[in-house]
């Protein structure tokens, strides 16, 4: 045991712990006596003062009680009003997870019931919201997580070992370098080693799905070695950003992941389809399955705003960044404070129909890392109710004419906003009344946004708790879920509206749908998303009309006759106005300002902005470039 667990058994009466372990950088103590369990007389408090660290008392497996007994006891204390769903056990945790659809009356005033399930089973309850979509993807993950909990379990308490055992590397100078191993003036890919003498640490590690020259971050880098590799941070669950982790698994890495938990099931669901659709291709995927599966077992969650260290010289902080549910900022506070350093990723700083903006307030910040998607001085964007009025004209002029509208979407983020919006235009009568047809992984996602309700802005969650009045669940949306399916929609269906991933064009359901709309003129194609280079896409908003498609014959020639509308507004990325704002809202203001994530001419126009305004040090490093920051 490490110096730690001895202060803080030191602190505690004598033989009342079992057992002492680490959870990550949390400490968790078991006992085997019930009395100190259900009431330690401040006991625990007392030492977490003392060593300023967060640790939790469980009861030892041994003193729980049986699990169907216990799940009888569970369903008569909870009030059955409170429509508890299912009732999951983690008994190497002495865990167990209650699922209602009312949680406040599953916990009952003041916490009632839960502390009568403590002193009835002995087991820890945890209360979850029932989602209003039951999500198979979720159900898996929890799965693979209980079934691997004694993996868990042991894994968690080398993390936590490799944090408080102390330094394992040679300390003779303290410096802090930043290496673009992708992302660095461009969009794709994203991937920054960040090394210490102590640590080394990946922030993002994605995937370019636009570009089939270079679509990998370079770990060939000669800095980068992954049996050195001390933790992955992912700032959010778009795959380029997310979809090279299990790859890492693949080769070996056992290490954690850190991010939010909406951000883990959408990575695990992204990395899947990423597979799936390469095996589609008829391409062999970079992963399959069971390194995904390597990469749920690997990651730990954080909440927005829970401080929690992962290296010996390095405590991370996540905030919403306000880009997709579940989207972090991530805050670093590096060698016991010499330097603190912020990581934007991908950042909104305007309110949307689902999330709140950026967070632009952090304890402290030397160093801001900002992307530059929308830098640019043309990267003007619209106003936001613009926008709206825009999608509505699209979509009554297309439904009147008999048409269609396709509107390809990321699965994330964009694909339920647009649902939001349409939800609204629906229930106000502003678009005629046509089915809406969603295909792809967007039903399998919003499904995730039902399930993590705090992760949404104050409308959102208010309109997820009831029924009625939650836009995910309007009628009107129809689940395309099959090839045949989609044969219906596109040959006997009339007037309809079509919400289909890629939102780039490359690859997936939309492309089918392009396919087979493009020719006719009544039609109307729709982006919402951001077109990444070489994406099919960005090609056919710059005015190429006839594309050539790959069948399982011979390739064919489609002309693209339907009409192509760009809605800029509507992204989930900040354009250059709000950039600008942020940067003279952050709070401390930082001495340094790191740009990347845009295109060569966005990152460097908006690095000098940035400097001409603020008087600060800016810069835009190209990938395989180095930075020291300190």
């Amino acid at each position: 045991m490490t110096d730690i667990i001895k202060e803080i058994l030191k602190e505690l009466p004598a033989k009342s712990i079992s057992e002492a372990v680490f959870e990550g950088a949390n400490i968790v103590l078991y006992t085997k006596d019930k009395e100190f369990f259900l009431d330690n007389k401040g006991a625990i408090r007392n030492a977490v003062n003392s060593v300023k660290k967060r640790i939790e008392l469980r009861p030892d497996p041994s003193i729980c009680m049986a699990q169907e007994e216990a799940e009888k006891e569970i369903r008569k204390i909870i009030p059955e009003e409170a429509a508890i769903d299912q009732i999951i056990f983690d008994p190497e945790r002495s865990m167990v997870v209650i699922e209602a659809e009312k949680p406040g009356l599953a916990i009952g005033k003041q916490g009632f019931f839960l502390h009568e399930v403590r002193a009835k089973t002995t087991w820890v309850p945890l209360i979850r919201r029932k989602p209003a979509l039951r999500s198979k993807l979720i159900e898996n993950i929890r799965g693979v997580l209980y079934q691997n909990s004694d993996y868990r379990r042991k894994f968690l308490d080398k993390v936590g070992h490799r944090i408080y055992d102390g330094w394992i590397r040679e300390k003779k100078h303290e410096w802090i370098r930043l290496s673009y191993l992708g992302g660095g003036r461009q969009v794709g890919r994203s991937s920054i080693l960040l090394q210490t003498p102590e640590s080394r640490v990946l922030m993002d590690v994605g995937v370019n799905v636009a570009d089939d020259k270079d679509p990998y971050p370079i770990l060939e880098a000669p800095e980068f070695d992954i049996k050195q590799l001390d933790a992955v941070i992912i700032s959010h669950a778009h795959l380029d950003h997310c979809g090279f982790v299990p790859y890492l698994f693949k080769y070996g890495y056992r290490g954690p992941i850190y991010c939010t938990e909406p951000t883990r099931d959408v990575m695990a669901l992204l990395t899947l389809d990423y597979v799936k659709i390469a095996r589609g291709e008829g391409r062999d995927p970079i992963y399959n399955a069971d390194d995904i599966r390597e990469m749920v077992k690997h990651t730990i969650t954080l909440e927005y705003g829970e401080v929690t260290d992962i290296t010996p010289d390095i405590r991370i902080t996540l905030y919403n960044s306000g880009h997709i549910i579940g989207s972090s900022m991530v805050h670093l506070h590096i060698g016991n404070g010499l330097h603190n350093l912020v990581y934007g990723a991908d950042m909104k700083c305007a309110p949307t129909r689902l999330l709140e903006p950026a967070i632009s307030s952090f304890p402290r910040c030397e160093t801001f890392m900002c992307e530059a998607t929308y830098g640019g001085k043309d990267c003007v964007l619209p106003p936001r109710a613009e926008q709206e009025k825009h999608i509505e004209n699209v979509i009554t002029e297309t439904l009147k004419q008999g048409g269609k509208v396709l509107i390809p979407v990321l699965g994330v983020g964009r694909a339920q906003e647009v649902m939001v919006v349409i939800d609204h235009m629906v229930r106000t009568k502003k678009i005629p009344d046509v089915p809406i047809f969603v295909d792809g992984m967007v039903w399998d996602v919003t499904a995730i946004h039902t399930a993590y309700p705090e992760f949404l802005n104050h409308t959102i969650r208010k309109q997820i708790f009831h029924k009625d009045e939650n836009p995910f669940l309007n009628e009107k949306f129809k689940q395309v879920a099959s090839v045949k399916e989609r044969k219906v929609v596109i040959e006997e269906t009339g007037s309809c509206i079509i919400l289909a991933t890629s939102g780039m064009l490359v690859g997936g359901p939309s492309v089918e749908y392009l396919r087979n709309l493009s020719d006719n003129p009544k039609n109307s194609l729709m982006f919402v998303s951001y077109q990444g280079e070489g994406s099919l896409g960005k090609r056919i908003q710059r005015g190429e009309r006839e594309i050539m498609f790959q069948t399982t014959g011979k390739p064919e020639l489609c002309p693209i006759k339907m009409g192509v509308h760009t809605i800029e507004g509507f992204s989930g990325h900040a354009g250059r106005k709000e950039l600008m704002d942020f940067m003279k809202r952050i709070d401390p203001k930082p001495k340094r300002v790191l740009v990347n994530h845009g295109e060569s001419s966005r990152c460097l126009d908006l690095a000098s902005s940035i400097h001409k305004q603020n008087r600060i040090e800016t810069g835009a490093p190209r990938n395989l470039e180095a930075v020291r920051i300190k």
